[in-house]
């Protein structure tokens, strides 16, 4: 930084009358090692059943839809049921996500199923989620090689697979296991982290609610309870 720049910027924390300079960074540094919660809505703390409970509800008011399965074996019927009550193609591209890979897509020899990044003419992903927020019905998604994050908002449908037990109560919750997981990121912490409640929407043209405007007009979250 030039000494001009340092002086402005100087001059102008201390007419905030904020600290500058090494000790500005110290507390910087303090603050970010702290990880200080902040307040978290009674309607959140819940035991870890009404948490899902709360999830479901939170996300359907949102336009989300929700499906709700035993377990990963009951996860291909589930999609492709969805896929046809919607006239959509029996063709998705799914994350590269070992945690997907225990899913039996071969049940379902009619659904077609590839990996890898989101392509143009993809009109359907499909992705797992770091965490389920119940305070909002919203999804934590978090990139890397093995979740591209295209496929969070390109493709027109996005379906997600999401474990009853990756459901917390709130965001606060949801932050402290992402850091309690950092180690198995690489560079410590993922680049990039998403949060998602219900398809997207604008309200921007003629002040009329409108899906899709900016990413899916479908989100739709196949619960696995087991």
């Amino acid at each position: 930084m030039t000494d001009s720049r340092s002086q402005i910027l100087g001059g102008i924390a201390k007419s905030l009358g904020r600290i500058s300079g090494d000790a500005q960074r110290a507390a910087a540094r303090e603050r970010i090692a702290a990880h200080a919660r902040n307040l978290i809505p009674a309607r959140a703390q819940l035991d870890p059943a009404d948490q899902v409970r709360l999830f479901e509800q939170m996300a359907l008011e949102v336009s989300a839809t929700v499906a709700r399965v035993p377990d990963l074996d009951a996860v291909p019927d589930a999609v492709a049921g969805y896929l046809a009550g919607h006239n959509l193609p029996a063709e998705l591209r799914a994350a590269p996500d070992p945690a997907l890979d225990a899913i039996p897509w071969d049940r379902r020899p009619t659904l077609t199923v590839s990996t890898g990044r989101a392509r143009d003419a993809d009109a359907v992903s499909l992705t797992g989620a770091f965490a389920g927020i119940a305070e909002t019905g919203t999804l934590m998604l978090v990139s890397g090689a093995e979740r591209p994050t295209t496929l969070n908002f390109l493709p027109d449908t996005h379906i997600v697979v999401l474990k009853a037990e990756q459901i917390v109560g709130g965001y606060e919750d949801a932050w402290d296991r992402l850091r309690a997981q950092a180690g198995s990121f690489e560079g410590g912490m993922p680049r990039t982290v998403n949060m998602v409640t219900g398809p997207s929407r604008t309200g921007d043209i003629e002040q009329t609610i409108q899906l899709g405007a900016h990413g899916p007009r479908r989100l739709h979250i196949v619960l696995v309870e087991g």
